[in-house]
C-alpha cells in the first residue's frame, strides 16, 4: 500500500498568561472526539502523540463533566500535532486522483510568560529562540486578546491592549537578530496575523466588527508598531496582514459550577483558517503586488496541492491552459496566482461541494466545505477578513 501523503499546515498562537491557549486547544481536540462529530464528519482528527491527545481530552472531559478548568501551563512550549484524515479513503483510483491524502495541523503555543518576563538565563533565552524558530513555518498566527482582561479594564481597555501588543513587539525585537537568515529578511514567517478575542463568551454582546472597532479605537498605534517590526523581518513585506483580520473564539460557555462545552465560538473555523485563508490571501497579494516568482510559491505552504484539491485537478489544469503567459509549466507558482477555486463565488462553491459529495470525492468535499465555512463565519459575525 502506498504511503499516506500528508500536507502540513502550521498555526502559531500567541497570548499572555491565562489568555486561554491551553483551554482552546483542549476544546478543539476534545470536541472532535465527541461521538456526534465522529458520526457526522467526513474526517477524523487524530493526535499524532497519543499521550498528548489523552491529556487534551482529559482537560476537555474535566470541563464537560466536572466544570473543571485545566491548570495553566507556565513556560510550556510543546507543539501539538493533529492529522486530519479522511474516513473513506476510496479505492486506488480515487487515491491516485487526490492531490494528497491527509492534512496535518501543527499548533504552536508560545508561552505568554515569555512576553511578560525577562529570561532567567542563557538556557531559557536559547529555549525561547528555538521555540520561535519552530513556528516560523506557520502561515497564520493568532494573537489572543483576553476577554476577561478587557472586562477588567472596561473604560480603559487601552492599558491592557498596549501591554499585550508592546509585549509581543518587544519579544520579537529581542529575538530579531538571531532569527534573521544571516542578517537577511526571512521568507518563511507567519504572513497572516489574526487578532482574536479569546473567552468571547465573557462579552456576548460584542460581535467581531465591534471587537475590531474596539481594538482600532484603543490600540491602532500599538498594532501599527507591531506590524512595522514584523514587516522589517520578512522578504516581500507587502505580503503581510497584521491588524487586518479579526476573529472571535470561545472554548465553551463558562458559568458558576457549570461549563457548557457545546457552546463554542469560532473553533470550527480554525481548520479553514489554517488551510485555506493563506491560499486566498496569496491570490490577493499576487494580483495586487509585483511578487517575484521565486518567492511566490514559498509564501504559503501547500498552495498548489490545496488549490488542486479545492477545485479538482481537471478544473485547475483547464484554467492554466487558458492563460498563455503562464501556462501549466509553472505548476506550483501558477496555482496560487490563478487559483480559480479561490475566486469562485459561494453558489459555485456550493455546486462544487454538492458534486464532490455525489462523486464521493471526500477531500474536495471537505475543502469546499472549509471555504463555505469561512464565508459563513464572516456572515455570522465571527470573522473579519482583510480585502487587501
Amino acid at each position: 500500500m502506498a504511503a499516506t501523503r500528508v500536507r502540513e499546515q502550521h498555526i502559531a498562537v500567541f497570548g499572555g498568561s491565562g489568555s486561554g491557549k491551553t483551554v482552546l486547544v483542549s476544546s478543539f481536540y476534545g470536541a472532535a472526539q465527541e461521538q456526534t462529530f465522529v458520526n457526522e464528519s467526513l474526517f477524523h482528527v487524530i493526535a499524532d502523540d497519543t499521550g498528548q491527545g489523552n491529556r487534551l481530552r482529559q482537560n476537555y472531559l474535566g470541563m464537560k463533566n466536572q466544570a473543571k478548568v485545566p491548570e495553566g501551563t507556565r513556560f510550556a512550549a510543546t507543539p501539538y500535532s493533529f492529522t486530519i484524515k479522511l474516513k473513506d479513503q476510496g479505492d486506488a483510483k480515487a487515491a491516485r486522483a487526490r492531490a494528497f491524502d491527509a492534512l496535518r495541523l501543527v499548533w504552536h503555543d508560545y508561552p505568554g510568560e515569555w512576553f511578560e518576563e525577562e529570561p532567567s538565563g542563557e538556557t531559557e533565552e536559547e529555549r525561547r529562540l528555538t521555540t520561535f524558530r519552530s513556528l516560523l513555518r506557520s502561515d497564520v498566527a493568532l494573537v489572543l486578546v483576553d476577554g476577561q482582561k478587557l472586562l477588567d479594564h472596561a473604560g480603559e481597555e487601552e492599558k491592557y491592549l498596549k501591554s499585550l501588543f508592546w509585549g509581543l513587539r518587544d519579544g520579537i525585537l529581542r529575538l530579531r537578530d538571531d532569527l534573521l537568515d544571516e542578517g537577511e529578511p526571512l521568507v518563511e514567517f507567519p504572513r497572516i496575523w489574526i487578532i482574536a478575542l479569546s473567552k468571547a463568551d465573557r462579552l456576548p454582546d460584542l460581535d467581531v466588527r465591534a471587537f475590531q472597532d474596539l481594538v482600532v479605537e484603543k490600540a491602532a498605534g500599538d498594532v501599527a508598531a507591531l506590524h512595522d517590526v514584523i514587516k522589517g523581518m520578512v522578504q516581500v513585506p507587502d505580503a503581510l496582514s497584521m491588524g487586518e483580520d479579526f476573529m472571535l473564539l470561545s472554548s465553551a460557555k463558562f458559568e458558576p459550577n457549570k461549563i457548557e462545552v457545546t457552546e463554542r465560538v469560532g473553533l470550527d473555523l480554525l481548520l479553514p483558517v489554517a488551510s485555506l485563508l493563506p491560499l486566498e490571501r496569496l491570490v490577493q497579494w499576487s494580483e495586487r503586488f509585483d511578487i517575484p516568482r521565486k518567492w511566490l510559491d514559498r509564501l504559503a505552504d501547500n498552495a498548489d496541492a490545496l488549490a488542486a484539491a479545492l477545485a479538482g485537478v481537471g478544473a485547475v489544469t483547464a484554467l492554466l491552459n487558458k492563460v498563455p503567459k503562464v501556462g501549466p509549466a509553472l505548476g506550483k507558482v501558477a496555482l496560487p496566482a490563478l487559483a480559480g477555486a479561490i475566486k469562485l463565488g459561494v453558489p459555485k462553491i456550493k455546486e462544487a461541494n454538492t458534486e464532490a459529495r455525489a462523486n464521493k470525492d471526500h477531500l474536495t468535499t471537505v475543502l469546499t466545505q472549509f471555504r463555505l465555512d469561512l464565508d459563513q463565519g464572516v456572515k455570522d459575525g465571527l470573522l473579519v477578513k482583510s480585502y487587501r
